[in-house]
């Protein structure tokens, strides 16, 4: 075990250092950040998506998803409207930034060391993961994304696949999407009562569209009774104007430890006649 995980001071510095060495790579590399915003909409749609704010996640307290909610208005606004013209990079952090107190940010629920606590500003990877949807339904690269190797909770309310988010953590867990095309994309991100929402316009009708796939989604039982939950995501273009399949990419392969009890699995069964190593089910 890592001497950082040990001790909360190592795990500061460490997290310091990490941090510095983010902002100076940027520096020396000159990374062309998205900065643009636009002041009307761009009048292509390419994507549209919206994620319910508040969600039942396990037995964890309903206050905290009151505080992501105004962690999640802060940032969205630090997003809305910015331009991602050809050639440039969208960093979620450097258009977010340091998620602090006197900015406004307050508690929320983080993920990490394989388990759920608190932190200043906690609940922002719902906003990474409606970013990072929307950007795999748009002709843009995703050149930096990170999730977590466990499942936390149930399936109560989910409505993408297994494994779609991106998870985010200041400032070198970042979510970046580059643009590859020689047009503009502008993302727009708000939250209403209800609702994350999010959409990614552009200039001019683009010829592809996208479609993200699930296959071979199994929970699985390893040999010491730990249960593990995988999936692969693939993203089909399609040509608008004839139907057809241009390009057909694995994008990921998903392998995570499940953290909440057997019966509350997808698919609603339980693991007790499961052989060992042998799918449960889907």
């Amino acid at each position: 075990m890592r001497l950082s995980t040990l001790h909360p001071a190592l795990y500061a510095a460490r997290v310091r250092e990490l941090q510095l060495e983010r902002l100076l790579a940027d520096r020396r590399h000159r990374v062309p950040f998205a900065r643009t915003h636009a002041e009307t909409d761009l009048p292509i749609l390419v994507i549209g998506h919206r994620s319910i704010l508040r969600r039942r996640l396990g037995d964890t307290d309903p206050r905290l998803q009151e505080t992501k909610i105004v962690n999640l208005r802060l940032a969205a606004a630090t997003i809305d409207r910015v331009v991602i013209r050809p050639g440039e990079v969208l960093s979620f952090w450097e258009r977010v930034g340091r998620p602090t107190a006197d900015r406004g940010f307050v508690d929320g629920l983080v993920l990490r060391n394989g388990g759920v606590g608190t932190a200043v500003g906690g609940g922002l990877c719902q906003l990474s993961n409606l970013v990072y949807w929307m950007a795999l339904h748009a002709p843009l690269d995703v050149v930096e994304r990170h999730h977590h190797g466990f499942d936390p909770f149930p399936d109560h309310g989910r409505v993408l696949p297994f494994g779609s988010g991106a998870t985010v953590f200041y400032n070198y867990g970042d979510l970046r999407l580059r643009n590859p095309t020689d047009q503009p994309f502008e993302l727009r991100a708000w939250v209403t009562d209800r609702h994350l929402c999010g959409r990614i316009s552009t200039d001019r009708p683009w010829p592809l569209a996208y479609h993200v796939e699930e296959r071979d989604h199994a929970f699985h039982r390893a040999a010491d009774g730990r249960i593990y939950r995988d999936n692969e995501l693939w993203r089909r273009a399609v040509d608008r104007a004839t139907g057809q399949t241009v390009e057909l990419v694995r994008i990921t392969s998903n392998h995570a430890e499940v953290k909440y009890a057997a019966g509350e699995l997808a698919d609603r069964r339980t693991v007790a006649a499961a052989a060992v190593g042998q799918p449960i089910g889907r």
